[in-house]
């Protein structure tokens, strides 16, 4: 009777993610495909330009993960290990690696920009609607302005002891899931802390995850790397 109960639920809940897809699908996105018209925004508004992290932070640390297949997906998503956001947010990432240095530390970059067609990959071997981002709305990623870093100790290169592992699509990944190790919550805390003194917001879902505040709007982009080379 169990079995069957469970059943019922996760039958329910996988029609409520269908459904919610179906309705959700048929709303037009704008998305950026071309060259030519991502050079347009960043002719209107210089800020639109999508710049690689390691030149504006060239200590940063990077561990691109899904341009390995060592991710959640066991696949290879991305041809070359990069790290691209939209200006301001290299500016902020300065700043915050700048205030880490004082204390031993370093950021890691896990993900940054990524193209919506990813996203859509993504979503496709793993639609889950709580932690993947949702074709139906872009994720910041696509926009260039989020960010999945960790830190790591600037003397042993080592990362910091955090809740979960990168990617743990678990209960533990929250940003303020109470029930982990006095170090780890240190740790996440004192990440948390230093990005939101220069102007991010840590996700709800993911302590890895980090927003860039701005009232600019920044277009979904769908382009590959080599546009921005």
């Amino acid at each position: 009777m169990i079995k069957f109960i469970k059943t019922i639920i996760y039958s329910s809940l996988f029609l409520n993610i269908i459904g919610a897809i179906n309705a959700q699908s048929t709303n037009k996105l704008l998305i950026i495909t071309t060259k030519e018209a991502y050079l347009k925004t960043v002719q209107e508004d210089g800020d639109k330009a999508l710049v690689l992290i390691k030149k504006y932070v060239p200590s940063i640390k990077l561990d691109i993960k899904y341009a390995t297949s060592q991710n959640i997906f066991y696949q290879k998503l991305y041809p070359k290990a990069l790290a691209y956001v939209r200006l301001p947010v290299a500016k902020a990432l300065a700043k915050v690696q700048e205030e880490l240095k004082s204390k031993g530390l370093s950021l890691k970059i896990y993900d940054a920009y990524r193209p919506y067609s990813v996203t859509v990959q993504m979503f496709e071997m793993l639609p889950d609607t709580l932690y993947m981002g949702l074709p139906w709305t872009g994720s910041k990623h696509n926009k260039g302005i989020a960010l999945d870093l960790t830190l790591v100790n600037l003397k042993t290169g080592k990362e910091l002891k955090m809740p979960t592992p990168f990617d743990a699509l678990v209960y533990a990944s929250h940003p303020e899931f109470p029930l982990v190790s006095d170090e780890a919550k240190q740790n996440r805390e004192l990440l948390k802390d230093v990005m939101k003194r220069h102007g991010f917001v840590v996700d709800p879902m993911e302590w890895w995850h980090f927003n860039y505040k701005s009232s600019t709007n920044f277009e979904i982009l769908d382009l590959p790397f080599k546009t921005f080379e």
